[in-house]
């Protein structure tokens, strides 16, 4: 399977070709932006738009058991993208398939030092799998995940390290594992983040004091018609 898209004329190739010649007319100043962009920068905007979700569902009001579940949806992020990159090591090794520029002439390569295989893209895999996660989690953050998920594939193929299957390779491989093992990750993540809920060190990182004061505030409204009614009938 080595072989996989050494022919010119294969889409696949051609596709990295029209990508990548894009680098050839852009300043290099851009170049560089995107290397910076492609290498480090989404995956850390990916990794500050989780830690800002979850500051947003933190504060939000409501139960204990509603913020525990959101919680380890917003966990299990993270999670996901750490297993399916663990899962994408036995099929780098498997496929074997080498990077680009290693098979092809007059790719502008802008990161160096690649000597791995190509397929599946772990940066696609990682930022696919949070931005799924971050989805089962959040519609409106889940969406803003996967866009910069999108981005990320087209910067692998602009910097010239993958091909773009490589890219639609990880894109699925991410979206399999957090969409497939979710239930499970939430069946075993919810019960530990209660259990973190409860604790009055770490029960902020679950529910902020607003949260929790809005939740006993509506419990002691709840209660008064009861406590009236307990009183008009001790009153008779």
């Amino acid at each position: 399977m080595a072989g996989l898209a050494e022919s010119g004329s294969n889409p696949d190739v051609d596709l990295l070709y029209d990508i990548n010649g894009l680098a050839d007319d852009a300043p290099h100043w851009l170049n560089r932006i995107v290397e910076f962009v492609g290498e480090y920068g989404l995956l850390l905007a990916m990794v500050l738009l989780i830690v800002w979700c979850w500051w947003g569902v933190r504060r939000r009001p409501g139960g204990a058991e509603e913020a525990a579940s959101s919680v380890a949806a917003l966990v299990w992020a993270p999670l996901a993208a750490a297993v399916a990159v663990l899962v994408n090591v036995p099929i780098r090794g498997f496929v074997e398939r080498p990077r680009p520029f290693r098979d092809h002439q007059g790719l502008e390569v802008l990161v160096s030092g690649k000597t791995d295989y190509s397929f599946v893209s772990d940066h696609a895999t990682l930022t696919m799998a949070m931005a799924v996660g971050l989805f089962v989690a959040h519609r409106r953050f889940g969406l803003v995940g996967i866009g910069i998920a999108l981005l990320e594939g087209f910067c692998r193929v602009y910097m010239g390290v993958h091909y773009p299957t490589d890219v639609i390779g990880g894109f699925a491989l991410g979206t399999a594992v957090a969409l497939l093992l979710s239930p499970v990750a939430s069946m075993l993540l919810t019960p530990v983040l209660r259990a973190v809920d409860r604790s009055p060190r770490t029960g902020r990182l679950v529910r902020s004091r607003s949260a929790r004061a809005g939740d006993l505030e509506g419990f002691a409204r709840g209660a008064r018609p009861e406590v009236a009614a307990e009183e008009r009938d001790l009153a008779a």
